[in-house]
This record gives C-alpha cells, structure tokens and sequence, in this order.
C-alpha cells in the first residue's frame, strides 16, 4: 500500500465510524438539551479515549483500560470484550455475571453472528437481564466479541452496539497496520545487516592483522574502530537514529577503508553543525556510503558528503567520481524490477529509498543524478520534525 492511500484509510478508518457512532448514540445520552455540537464532541472526545489502549491489539491490559469508555459510548450498565481464548474484561454492575460472560460469547465466536440473549439473574437489584452480544473482526476473521449488558434489549442498542464494535474493529486493524509497519521496517534493516559486505569485513581484519607486528597502536585503534562500527550496525533497538550516530557510525566505516587503500580514497565532509540531532532512518546512511566507495575507487576515489539545514528539513547528499550509472537500469533497480547492482548496491539503493518513502511519504526518496562515466550523487531529504519518528 502506497503511503498516501495508508493515510487515506486511516482518516477513513477513524473518522467515518466516530460520526456514526454519534448519529447512533446521540439519543442514548441526556446531554441536558444542549446544541448538537456538544453531543458531538462528547462522542468523539470519548472515543479518542478508547482509542490508544485499542491501537495495541486486542489484549487484556487494552481491553481494561478502553473499557469504560466503551461502556460510557454504549450507556449500558455493563460490557464485557473477549477474545477467542479468555474474557478479556467485564465492565461495569453485576460482577457475579463475569464468570459467564465468555459462554455467552461462544456463538457469536463460532458463526460471527449478533446474538440477543435473555439472562436468569437470582438478585432482585441486579439491573442486567440481557446481554447484546457483537463479533469483532479484522480482516473478516472474528478475533473476539463485545458484550453490551443491560435492563432490556431494544433494536436501539442492537445497533449501537454494532457500531461501537465496528469502531473497534478499525482500531483494531489500525493495531495491524502499525504491526506490519514495523515488522516490514524490521525486516528491511535485517535486510541492510545482511548486506554489510562480507568482503569489507574480511579485508578490515586484514588489513588490521597487517598492522599488527609493524604498528601495533595502530593496529588497537583500527581494531577498536571496527567493534565499535560493528556494534552499531547490529543493535537491536530503535528504528531511527541521529544525524550525527550515523556520520560517527560512517566515519569509523571510512577510517577502516583508508586504512586499506590510502591515499587512493580521499572523502570530503561539509557538515552543519545544526542538523547533527535530526532524526533519520538507522542506517539509511550506510549503504549509500559503501556504494560511493565501491563506484568512487573506480575513478579518482573521491567522495563529498554534505548535510545541509534547508528550513523544515535536512538536505544530505552523497557524491562520486566514478563510473557512474545507466539511469534506466539506476530506475529499475529503485523500482524493484533489478536488484543485480554490482556488489549489492541496487538491494541497498532501493531498501533506503523504500524506508524514506514510508516514513516521510512519497516526496522523500531518493534522488539520484548520474550517468556512465559521469560520477554519481544521491540525494535525500528529511524533515527536521515528523510526529511519527524520534531517535
């Protein structure tokens, strides 16, 4: 799915059933005759506080703290959310039904059907006689139920209960989305690890081993550069990182490759001091480094990198003077139609330009000028500020 339609959905999602929870609703709730506006804002301000527990998942701690603003959203007596396991909570007066409430799910579990069941209560002041009964589904699976208890079953709370477990629901896909999100952005950077040339660590420990017996000090400090360049590669938490953890990350990368080949590899840094705590994709930076170097050698061997503050984002561009690129053959690669880049390059091209695109949106790939014989420069864009990533 494409960013843009992802957002599409999302305001689809979240804003058609808050308004017909509230068309449903509105006569359910004595507001005290106030204008429909306030009614309105009741609905929806209730809403969004069952929203966040509900963007977890169906789990019991999500349940529990949604729960009383469904049952507020509902004005029954009672609710009760399960799963297709376990009673995830029972909300609200007559406790002594809690045990049931799982049994009473069970058909609608089974066929996903509505049921309106008549309940024998033995306490007079107990005010639950009847149970609404409606599936939660994602993906048209039924994954659990909502439970509406009360005094009476009218076609009113039918309904309202319907919808309120259809808001649910799309809380509950949204849960699924943010999980696909961030198991696919976890994947892509296992994909990036993967792609750490076999070859650039091999010849870092070769090169290191030849400074062994002829400069043992330098031979400790391109030692010590390698684990620590090697330790930020695979860490294991965080999806983003800071500018300056990934130009620290790229300076170690790039002591080791001078240290192999010298003078041959001359890199040029221009770099603001004022974007340096910008946060950006962890390893975004990274592969478009290593390809610099494997295209640079093959010319002079030198290498701009530049980080610019340019308003609302960070500008960073990354240049060579190598062989450069066919550019269509550069198009199918970020397509994914070619993924046949020597080395690699086109797996880890197209990997940072398919992150930048879901998180920032399609505006934020990458821009690539080359052509053979003519060097190349990658360009990317970040914004300084986005409600959606923090280092």
């Amino acid at each position: 799915m494409e960013p843009v339609v992802a957002a599409l959905v999302v305001v689809v999602l979240i804003g058609v059933p808050a308004v017909v929870l509230w068309r449903v609703l509105r006569g359910r709730r004595d507001l005290g005759g106030g204008p429909a506006e306030r009614a309105t804002f009741v609905t929806l301000h209730t809403a969004s506080l069952a929203a966040p527990p509900l963007r977890a998942g169906l789990t019991q701690a999500g349940a529990l703290k949604a729960s009383r603003h469904l049952r507020d959203l509902l004005g029954s007596p009672a609710i009760a959310i399960t799963d297709r396991e376990e009673l995830l909570v029972y909300d609200g007066a007559g406790e002594h039904h809690a045990g049931e409430a799982f049994g009473h799910a069970g058909a609608t579990l089974k066929d996903g059907r509505t049921q309106v069941l008549s309940l024998d209560c033995g306490a007079p002041e107990c005010p639950i006689r009847h149970a609404v009964v409606v599936p939660l589904t994602t993906d048209d699976r039924v994954v659990g139920s909502l439970a509406a208890y009360g005094d009476h079953a009218s076609a009113g709370l039918v309904r309202a209960a319907q919808e309120v477990a259809r808001w649910v629901d799309s809380q509950l896909e949204l849960a699924d989305l943010d999980r696909s999100r961030t198991m696919l952005m976890e994947a892509e950077v296992r994909a990036l690890r993967a792609q750490i040339s076999p070859h650039f660590i091999y010849n870092s420990l070769t090169t290191i081993a030849s400074f062994v017996r002829t400069d043992p000090e330098r031979a400790r400090e391109l030692l010590l550069e390698f684990a620590d360049f090697t330790r930020y590669s695979f860490r294991r938490h965080g999806d983003f990182t800071t500018l300056a953890e990934e130009l620290r990350s790229i300076d170690r990368y790039l002591t080791l490759e001078r240290a192999r080949f010298g003078d041959q590899l001359r890199v040029t840094l221009r770099i603001a001091p004022e974007v340096l705590a910008v946060a950006v994709p962890f390893l975004c930076l990274q592969p478009l480094i290593e390809n610099a170097v494997r295209h640079g050698l093959e010319g002079v061997g030198r290498i701009t990198i530049v980080a610019e503050d340019a308003g609302a984002e960070c500008a960073i561009s990354i240049e060579d003077d190598g062989a450069g690129m066919d550019p269509e053959h550069l198009r199918r690669m970020l397509a994914g139609e070619d993924r046949s880049g020597a080395g690699g390059s086109g797996i880890g091209l197209a990997n940072v330009d398919e992150r930048l695109r879901q998180v920032y949106g399609d505006e934020y790939g990458l821009v690539v000028e080359t052509a053979p014989g003519a060097g190349t420069k990658v360009i990317l864009r970040v914004p300084k500020y986005h409600p959606a990533v923090s280092a």
